[in-house]
C-alpha cells in the first residue's frame, strides 16, 4: 500500500489550495496532484513539439540526439543515453533509424578506434538547424508565461524532485 505522504501523492502547490489538509484529511483531488499536473504539462509540450518537427520526419528523441551531437558535442552512444536520459538500447534503435534517414554516420573513435562516435551528416545538420527555431519558439511560449525568476525556481524544483531517482527510461 502506498502511504499518503509518498512523493507521487503530492500535488502542485498553489497558495490558494491547502494541499496538506487535502492529503491528510483523505480528500483525493486528482487535478491537484503533482504527478497529474506535470504529466499534463509534459504531454502538452510533447504534442506541440511533435507537431512542429514532424514535417521534417523526426521525433522528439531524434531531435534530442541531433541537438546533443550538433549543439552540445555529445559524441558516443553511451554519452547520448546519459544526455537524453534513456536506456542505451533505446538510443541504439534511434541511431539505426537516424542512419537509415541519413541524418548521422558512425565513425571509429579517434582515441583507439574501438569506440564509435556519432557525426551529423549534412542532411542531419540541415534538419537540426531548421528545427532549432521551432524548439526555441515552443520553449519561449511556455517560459514567458512565468514571472521573472520563477523559471529558475521551477527548474531547481524539478531537479530536486528528480534527485536520487535511478529508474532508467526506455523512451522519452
Amino acid at each position: 500500500m502506498i502511504d499518503s505522504v509518498n512523493y507521487l501523492d503530492y500535488h502542485w502547490c498553489y497558495p490558494a489550495i491547502n494541499w496538506r489538509h487535502s492529503i491528510m484529511s483523505g480528500n483525493y483531488r486528482l487535478h491537484e496532484r503533482l504527478g497529474y499536473k506535470v504529466s499534463c504539462l509534459a504531454r502538452l509540450m510533447e504534442t506541440q513539439l511533435e507537431e512542429m518537427i514532424s514535417p521534417f520526419g523526426i521525433t522528439r528523441l531524434i531531435w534530442c540526439i541531433l541537438s546533443g551531437v550538433g549543439l552540445e558535442d555529445v559524441k558516443t552512444p553511451s554519452e547520448l543515453a546519459d544526455y537524453v536520459g534513456i536506456a542505451r538500447s533505446a538510443v541504439s534503435r534511434a541511431l539505426r533509424t537516424m542512419e537509415e534517414m541519413e541524418l548521422i554516420t558512425r565513425c571509429g573513435a579517434e582515441k583507439d578506434g574501438r569506440g564509435v562516435e556519432i557525426v551529423l551528416t549534412e542532411k542531419g545538420r540541415d534538419v537540426m538547424e531548421k528545427c532549432r527555431p521551432l524548439v526555441e519558439r515552443l520553449n519561449d511560449h511556455f517560459t514567458t508565461k512565468l514571472a521573472n525568476g520563477d523559471l529558475e525556481a521551477v527548474l531547481v524544483n524539478i531537479d530536486e524532485l528528480s534527485a536520487g531517482e535511478t529508474r532508467e527510461l526506455s523512451r522519452l
